[in-house]
């Protein structure tokens, strides 16, 4: 039933694969599969200080590339659901290395607020909504928390290097007015659609650690404890921070190369 309605609506609202251009469906079968990879830990050369452990399904090309993009660019929502599916899986590998207990905390990385509104959507919260969903009906609570937003208007990302695009978000990001309460409710996953030099991703998590620090910072002064790198608020900090992407460039995976 489901497959013929497809095909009706193919014919009235013609489609075509978003990441192969095949015509009557929005994601075939092949292309579908590519999403369906094992999940590995991926890491960006030079990789950024800061960045924490990133887990990725596909290398950031041919059909992946496309994908992401229509669904960015172009407002192809319906590749919501497969590429939130995708990053569920590499949330769930990487939770599973981690260990710990408590509800996913997805915490998509944020847009430029123009370039939000020039797309008529936040393609990255779309698809970290798409995974959380994937991950409690498997039976795994999982939230997506507005956590982080801009402070500062940044330069547009295309065209710039590694050095150049961590310079351009340096002290970008931070956690909104009364979040910072949300971090106890959790593990926090950092999740965006890509992964290339890693800025974007380090930025993030600096923001989140900056937070927690203050936290604990407030925590220590109630109860005579220690907030900094050596106290349990300054370790949990570091150590419970993760982050899963979609894609990532092909030679972050070289990580899982002998």
């Amino acid at each position: 039933m489901k497959a013929w309605w497809r095909e009706i609506t193919a014919l009235v609202l013609p489609v075509a694969c978003g990441g192969c251009g095949r015509p009557r469906t929005e994601l075939c079968d092949v292309c579908a599969a590519v999403l369906d990879a094992r999940p590995c830990r991926v890491r960006p050369a030079p990789e950024p200080a800061g960045l924490p452990v990133v887990h990725a399904v596909a290398p950031y090309e041919d059909a992946v590339r496309a994908m992401l993009l229509a669904h960015k660019e172009r407002g192809a929502l319906g590749l919501a659901a497969p590429l939130g599916g995708a990053l569920a899986a590499a949330v769930r590998a990487g939770a599973g290395e981690e260990g710990g207990a408590g509800p996913l905390l997805l915490v998509p990385v944020p847009s430029a607020r123009r370039a939000t509104a020039a797309r008529g959507h936040d393609p990255t919260r779309r698809i970290a909504l798409a995974a959380a969903a994937v991950l409690r009906r498997s039976g795994t609570p999982a939230h997506v928390p507005a956590l982080l937003r801009q402070r500062r208007v940044v330069a547009d990302q295309a065209g710039l290097g590694a050095r150049e695009r961590r310079a351009n978000l340096a002290g970008a990001l931070e956690v909104v007015p009364g979040g910072r309460h949300l971090l106890d409710g959790g593990r926090v996953w950092l999740v965006d659609d890509l992964l290339t030099t890693g800025a974007s991703l380090t930025e993030a998590a600096r923001a989140v650690r900056a937070a927690r620090a203050v936290r604990g910072a407030v925590g220590a002064r109630r109860t005579g404890g220690s907030a900094g790198p050596g106290g349990s608020a300054g370790r949990g900090a570091l150590a419970s921070l993760r982050a899963a992407v979609v894609a990532a460039s092909p030679t972050a995976f070289e990580i899982n190369r002998n």
